[in-house]
């Protein structure tokens, strides 16, 4: 039996019996599978390292069976299998939705290959020079350096530096001259830029491309070339970039990379969009434990298996017995969300501050009473309209999340009169009003405290 399959029967065993409302077993439960996260995974074979692969990729190109004879052939030649990881500096924050194909990354690093992580400096340039995206945006030499100086502190929980290597592009990308990319681009058609579903929505919407954004991805390929990369994981968003990545390697006269493509998971807020830093929906792995855990436990139900199978190390068979006691209606929906928010917290800090960030949710939305809860921001000025108290208070980043919040009909004020027993709860759909003003038309000067809900957050108005 190998040392996964040792974890997953150990856990399954609980699984089967545990109440997940006891502190003590979800310890338990969480001490296991964050030790899964580290666990050394160089006793699986070349065919059960591409199974474990392929059991989290959405895409696996050209297949599994190719993965495991490229596995196996590294091994015959007595080189490292290269698996490589890219990501573009366009924010200061790295947040969950990248620790998706990171962890595929992991894998492979615990599998015993090299892993090179590719820090884009300069891609990260180049974003979208039509202007028409805000998820990537050009950045200029002093934004992207902001952006990496915490990058590496950022993705250290899921990987050993120390065995792993951590690249910028720019090392050669500087150095690539112009008669090399014409040599390239000469042999790519057109046609394969034109596959992406964005670029030939602008066409046909009459809007234009840039070159640089046509090029983006021969750029990328070259991060490839370089390291002579085995395989590359990234979002299937990603997968056209990964395909052109294949196409400049064999013009270079390098064996193609092999591509894994995972899932994009759905943001916090449950709308539907992927998680994003420009939408507001995301994790950040900077989020305290506590954080984390309250946005995790703020997501829909129907979105905690997906979480699962995105974010942790959970195996199929695990999954499908948390499946059967929901069925049998011997697991609540909220105890196996909170699961799922210890495990991703304690991934990052550490299963004593998971736990501890569980017992703080608890304590705190237990309570019946608002006014119980200590610490809790004050709304400084209620005469302010609704849009700028949400952004002073910290519960939203922009007016576009505030909107977003509005429409989900997260944001509300709730009264508690007398002690704190009775609540009445109203939904604001005007933002540009006086707080003050919302609050006295709504509830007519009834006595009582009132506090600002948004999402899970609370803000305490005094009037």
């Amino acid at each position: 039996m190998t040392r996964i399959e040792e974890s997953v029967a150990r856990t399954t065993a609980l699984l089967a019996t545990v109440d997940l409302a006891d502190p003590a077993a979800v310890s338990e439960l969480i001490e296991l599978t964050t030790l899964r996260r580290s666990l050394d995974l160089s006793d699986l074979s070349p065919a059960g390292q591409a199974a474990l692969i392929a059991e989290r990729s959405r895409e696996l190109q050209p297949s599994t069976e190719a993965l495991r004879a490229r596995i196996e052939e590294s091994a015959s030649r007595g080189r490292p299998f290269v698996a490589k990881f890219g990501i573009d500096p366009t924010g200061s924050e790295v947040h969950l939705g990248h620790v998706v194909p990171m962890l595929i990354l992991s894998r492979f690093l615990r599998m015993g290959h090299q892993v090179v992580f590719i820090v884009g400096d300069v891609t990260a340039k180049i974003g979208d020079p039509s202007g028409r995206s805000d998820e990537r945006p050009a950045l200029t030499d002093k934004a992207i350096a902001d952006n990496l100086t915490t990058y590496r502190q950022q993705v250290s929980p899921f990987f050993d530096f120390d065995r792993a290597r951590f690249r910028f592009n720019g090392e050669w990308l500087r150095d690539v001259t112009l008669p090399r990319i014409v040599e390239i681009a000469a042999r790519i058609p057109v046609s394969m830029s034109l596959q992406r579903d964005d670029f030939r929505k602008r066409l046909e919407a009459g809007h234009g491309l840039s070159l640089a954004e046509v090029l983006y991805s021969v750029v990328m390929a070259l991060d490839s070339v370089e390291i002579e990369a085995d395989v590359e994981i990234g979002g299937i968003d990603q997968f056209l970039n990964m395909q052109m990545c294949r196409k400049v390697m064999e013009i270079c006269g390098q064996a193609p990379e092999l591509v894994v493509a995972t899932e994009l998971i759905e943001g916090t807020d449950g709308t539907g969009a992927k998680m994003s830093k420009s939408r507001g929906n995301y994790v950040p792995l900077t989020a305290a434990a506590d954080e984390i855990v309250g946005k995790l436990m703020s997501i829909p139900d129907r979105l905690v298996l997906p979480y699962f199978r995105a974010l942790t190390e959970w195996r199929d068979s695990e999954l499908a017995r948390v499946e059967e006691r929901l069925a049998a209606a011997t697991l609540h929906p909220r105890d196996l969300k909170m699961v799922l928010a210890c495990d991703v917290a304690a991934a990052i800090h550490g299963v004593p501050a998971a736990m501890a960030a569980r017992e703080a949710f608890f304590a705190r939305f237990s309570r019946r009473s608002f006014g119980d809860i200590e610490s809790m921001p004050e709304v400084s000025d209620a005469s302010s309209p609704v849009n700028a108290v949400v952004r002073e208070l910290g519960f939203a980043g922009s007016m576009g999340e505030v909107r977003r919040l509005t429409e989900g009909k997260g944001v509300r004020i709730v009264l508690e009169e007398g002690d704190g027993q009775e609540q009445a709860v109203v939904e604001v759909d005007e933002l540009r009003l006086p707080l003050s003003e919302v609050v006295r038309e709504r509830f007519g000067g009834r006595a009582g405290s009132y506090y600002l809900k948004v999402g899970r957050k609370l803000g305490r108005i005094p009037l």
